[in-house]
């Protein structure tokens, strides 16, 4: 099988990825899977907007490799449980097999690769739902606490704006000036008669 491998550190530990490259390139050699690329960022992987990271993701997308080999999952994405397990499941979306140096559990390669990924799957699944709820409780929480949601409805001057729209202005040139909605100025207004009728 091709073989691309994926290494990072991050530029606070002060560490060296060299130490990960020699082991993961010695243990594509044990499993005879021939290296093709290898992918290094020295940075952290709290986003998944990492050059090289996005990269293999582009290159795996054009099935350019079989299996990527990493030193741990942490080493791959610090973005939280939901959304690394969705670059793996991108990954085998892609048709790429994956495998953890270091947690050996973590491996499509091998006979339980469909449980693996079957499991992999169930707890995202789940994370999803501990998402949705957190997020509700979150709302329900500000609501009880009185507070209002979304943006602050806009002020507007509406004695002012009839002023405007009496001298002439239309609601395009008042909405430049304010710099508020055409929208919100006419809903403002409702209800007032402009000297021209034009509301």
């Amino acid at each position: 099988m091709n073989c691309s491998i994926y290494a990072r550190v991050s530029t606070k530990d002060k560490q060296d990825f060299t130490n990960q490259l020699l082991a993961l390139r010695e243990f594509a050699a044990k499993q005879d899977w021939k290296i093709v690329n290898e992918y290094v960022d020295e940075q952290s992987a709290k986003t998944g907007e990492r050059e090289q990271f996005q990269r293999m993701f582009a290159d795996a997308s054009r099935r350019k490799f079989d299996v990527l080999l990493f030193w741990s999952l942490d080493r791959l994405s610090r973005e939280g449980v939901l959304e690394t397990l969705q670059h793996l499941q991108r990954l085998t979306s892609y048709g790429i097999a994956w495998r953890s140096y270091t947690e050996q559990y973590l491996d499509s390669t091998g006979i339980f690769r469909e449980a693996v990924i079957g499991i992999l799957a169930a707890i995202a699944k789940q994370e999803r739902v501990r998402l949705a709820e957190r997020t509700k409780a979150g709302l329900e929480r500000v609501k009880r606490e009185g507070k209002r949601l979304g943006r602050p409805a806009a002020s507007v001057n509406a004695s002012a704006v009839r002023d405007l729209r009496a001298c002439g202005a239309s609601w395009s040139e008042i909405a430049r000036r304010t710099g508020l909605a055409r929208a919100t100025l006419q809903k403002a207004c409702t209800g007032l008669r402009s000297l021209d009728g034009k509301f």
